[in-house]
């Protein structure tokens, strides 16, 4: 078990008890040495009360434990508005949301779509999204998605 596995599994409790989901934890090698660690709430959402009782928590655990060898700075932070959708199952239950993809198979000539998810059904999804003036709607197998994320509605 690596280092960052071992921290994982010793944080687990906080997530649990804050009712988060660890979206990522890296080590950023900047001139701090940094220990990001990204979480979410189950709906995707973040608050800055909820990353300060998190940072808190796992604070105390860092000065009881002492798993760190050296100088670092710890940094607990929200995956961020435009997080990647790493699972892209996740998207069959992510109907109202506004995501940017990229097919691997173009749609009316277009591999990149940004809009709201209308609905799915049998492992299509229904995006709905504006092209120039126009609201139009694209059907798509989940298989033709390479990539997706969060997207900012503007």
């Amino acid at each position: 078990m690596n280092k960052l596995e071992k921290l994982k599994e010793l944080f687990e409790p906080v997530f649990s008890e804050c009712d988060v989901v660890l979206y990522e934890m890296k080590w950023i090698n900047d001139r701090d040495h940094t220990l990001q660690i990204a979480i979410m709430k189950k709906d995707g959402s973040m608050d800055l009360d909820t990353c300060a009782d998190v940072s808190e928590k796992i604070s105390a655990i860092l000065d009881a434990e002492d798993p760190i060898e050296g100088e670092y700075t710890l940094e607990v932070c929200s995956p961020g508005a435009e997080r990647e959708i790493r699972d892209l199952n996740e998207l069959l239950n992510m109907t109202g949301s506004y995501v940017y993809i990229r097919l691997n198979k173009p749609f009316r000539k277009m591999t990149e779509l940004t809009g709201e998810i209308t609905g799915t059904e049998n492992g299509v999804i229904k995006l709905q999204y504006r092209d120039k003036a126009a609201v139009r709607t694209a059907e798509f197998p989940l298989e033709d998605v390479e990539f997706a994320r969060m997207a900012v509605r503007l």
